[in-house]
């Protein structure tokens, strides 16, 4: 018998549900992809790329022109230019960019501070470099952090405090108070901060993403992700990439070199050249996620559902708790076996069940989805 080294690990909660979903016919708002396609131009120059021979190898930080992009996005957005050779990483999607820094950074017998609800990957990636994750909760129904609590649970072994904005799954997103609270807590120590910035582009309402970039004490010890697939409609690409401080870097490459190598190689000729040709995309992105957003709400006024609010990302939170009084595991199977809608629950994104109704819809998908499931959602 093999004695498992991630013993809490099944198979996760996305994948039994889009099961679910296609065993029992349910719109799938569960599993978080868009069902519309990237944009025109940039398939176009994917298919160039292969078809002139860009199918080998690529460099194992990234291409140059990519790099090059990333670097004049990154300024542009944050002004705070990296090192085209020494501070970018391009990487296999986000999930590999997660593991690689807390491969790099984290040793056995330490511990890394999360933030319930969490992301399903940080755990498991922390627990095989024998470390532990320590879990704080946020605080509902806004899902913000308790930075007391943070310095609470500070002990000599904490080596990174992973962040996540906006948030997957509530939407939240940090401020520059929340920023300055985090760099007051780190200064002076040997903390590193991993922060999760996937939906940077998808904010509302006017806000202001508040990239750790924007902030030159915490872009000195951070790592930070991001995500072409969630950027430009294309999650099954796997592109993503990874900014960090020169010695940073230079330990994250180790793992990543070990790890994938390399990525996608005619992605990345077709994301330099989006980039360069079409540079509004990422800057359209939050009015075209918020009319999104705000459909999706206007077609569940009508049902039993309390609507929490969503500053970023691409989730609606929901509460349940008029409809039926059970937690939501329960809830999420009922739902897509009687209700014909596939949700997440909350759970599975929590050390301790966070005992609330609350389930996860993604609403990155096209008119005729969302209506097809708000008319079911409506009818409980």
């Amino acid at each position: 018998m093999i004695d498992t080294k991630l013993p809490k690990v099944g198979t996760t909660i996305f994948s039994v549900m889009s099961q679910l979903a296609l065993e029992h016919k349910a719109v799938n708002l569960g599993q978080g992809f868009p069902d519309f396609e990237p944009p025109q131009g940039l398939r176009d120059a994917l298919a160039r790329a292969m078809n002139e021979g860009r199918n080998q190898y690529a460099p194992m930080h990234g291409t140059a022109p990519l790099r090059e992009q990333i670097a004049a996005k990154t300024e542009r957005m944050y002004g705070h230019r990296p090192d085209v050779d020494a501070e970018i990483t391009v990487t296999s999607g986000a999930t590999e960019a997660l593991f690689a820094a807390i491969a790099a950074v984290v040793r056995a017998g330490e511990e890394v501070i999360v933030f319930d609800p969490s992301y399903d990957s940080y755990e498991p990636a922390i627990e095989l470099q024998g470390a532990k994750a320590v879990h704080i909760p946020l605080i509902a129904p806004a899902f913000s952090v308790d930075w007391q609590r943070v310095r609470d649970a500070l002990t000599p072994r904490t080596r990174m405090i992973l962040i996540n904005s906006p948030h997957n799954p509530s939407g939240a997103v940090l401020s520059a108070a929340d920023l300055e609270e985090l760099a007051a807590i780190v200064r002076d120590t040997k903390i590193v901060v991993l922060s999760d910035e996937v939906y940077e582009h998808i904010v509302y309402d006017g806000r202001q993403h508040e990239s750790v970039l924007r902030h030159p004490e915490l872009a000195a010890r951070s790592i930070v992700v991001s995500s072409f697939g969630k950027t430009y409609h294309c999650t099954g690409w796997k592109l993503g990439y990874a900014v960090a401080p020169k010695s940073l870097t230079a330990e994250f490459r180790k793992v990543h070199q070990y790890l994938t190598f390399c990525s996608f190689h005619p992605a990345q000729v077709a994301f330099a050249e989006f980039l360069a040709s079409d540079p509004q995309h990422y800057l359209e992105l939050p009015a075209f996620y918020q009319a999104k957003r705000d459909r999706f709400r206007a077609l569940l006024a009508p049902s039993r559902f309390k609507l929490l609010d969503v500053p970023g990302g691409y989730f609606q939170l929901v509460d349940y708790s008029a409809i039926r009084d059970e937690d939501d595991l329960a809830f999420s199977r009922w739902l897509v076996e009687q209700g014909g809608v596939a949700a997440i629950p909350l759970t599975p994104f929590c050390e301790t069940a966070p005992g609330t109704r609350l389930l996860r819809l993604c609403f990155a998908k096209s008119d005729a989805t969302m209506e097809a499931a708000a008319e079911r959602l409506c009818k409980l």
